[in-house]
This record gives structure tokens, sequence and C-alpha cells, in this order.
């Protein structure tokens, strides 16, 4: 089982990878939007902004989310560090339900170009 700590490293990683990413990928990650990881597993909440093409976490808690950011990902923590390393598929992911995105039905058709 992912550590909270592995948890944080992958969304740093997330982060770089789309600070650094061109074309319709940097697009997609310019959006300006709260967000928040629910690790399940771990029953810890990561809440941040998706802001100038990074994630910036900018708290982190026990239990939910404490507010509905409007992009919302919850998951156990192997999962999330296994979609960073590039070791699980998101859209097979997201489709057996292993891992949950909820978020405006415009950002979700912006998202998919991240994913």
């Amino acid at each position: 089982m992912a550590t909270i700590e592995e948890c944080r490293t992958a969304l740093e990683k997330l982060s770089e990878s789309m600070g650094g990413a061109e074309g319709d990928v940097r697009e997609a990650a310019a959006l300006d939007r709260s967000v928040s990881c629910r690790i399940t597993d771990l029953d810890v909440t990561f809440a941040g902004r998706l802001t100038g093409g990074r994630i910036e976490v900018l708290d982190t808690y026990p239990g939910p989310p404490r507010r509905k950011a409007e992009i919302r990902l919850t998951m156990a923590g192997d999962d999330l560090v296994a979609l960073v390393a590039g070791e699980l598929n998101f859209a097979k992911a997201w489709g057996s339900g292993r891992v949950k995105l909820e978020a405006g039905l415009l950002d979700l058709f912006r998202l998919r170009k991240l994913l």
C-alpha cells in the first residue's frame, strides 16, 4: 500500500509532467480550477488548485474532501502511483471504477486530453 508521502510525490510528478506539456495537453492543463484527490485506502484528501498548468497541493487532511472541488479524483494510493508511473491506463481504470473523476462537462472534455 502506498504511503501518504508516496502519493504526495506522485502528485508532484504529475504536476511537473503537466507543466512541461506542449500543444493540446498544455492547453488542457491551463485550467484554473480547485482540485481534490481522495485516497480511499489511506482515508486522506489532498486539496489544491490546478493553475498555470500545474497542480498546487495546498492542504492534506484526513477523511473525505471538506469542500466540493471543481475537479475531484478518487482512487487508492497504489493506483495513483501506478497512473503517474505509466503502469496503469487511466481510461481502463476509470471505466472499471478503480479511478473516479468528477468535474463539469466542459472540464471533462478538456481533461480527456491530459488523460
